[in-house]
């Protein structure tokens, strides 16, 4: 599931109001409405643990990425589009 920044969950609920506001009622609830938040929670994870997971994998790529070699990157990188598009 992505993660949607604030900005693009307040322009999503604008849209949702807007759609409700035309047909003139409700839609159910948690159809649409369901945050990012709700769906970790009903999966049984913790909401709290799960952003300091994100935290981190934003920062870990880039990290791991600084400390290889260019031949090792590369290697990663022919192996990857090996994997991706066979050969």
């Amino acid at each position: 599931m992505g993660t949607r920044r604030k900005s693009d969950q307040d322009e999503v609920t604008a849209a949702f109001d807007a759609v409700e506001s035309i047909i003139g009622g409700r839609l159910p609830v948690g159809s649409i409405r369901t945050t990012a938040t709700e769906a970790v929670a009903r999966k049984g994870k913790n909401p709290l643990a799960v952003s300091l997971g994100e935290l981190g994998a934003s920062k870990g790529g880039k990290a791991r990425a600084a400390k290889l070699s260019d031949r090792k990157r590369k290697e990663i990188a022919k192996k990857a589009a090996r994997a991706r598009w066979g050969g």
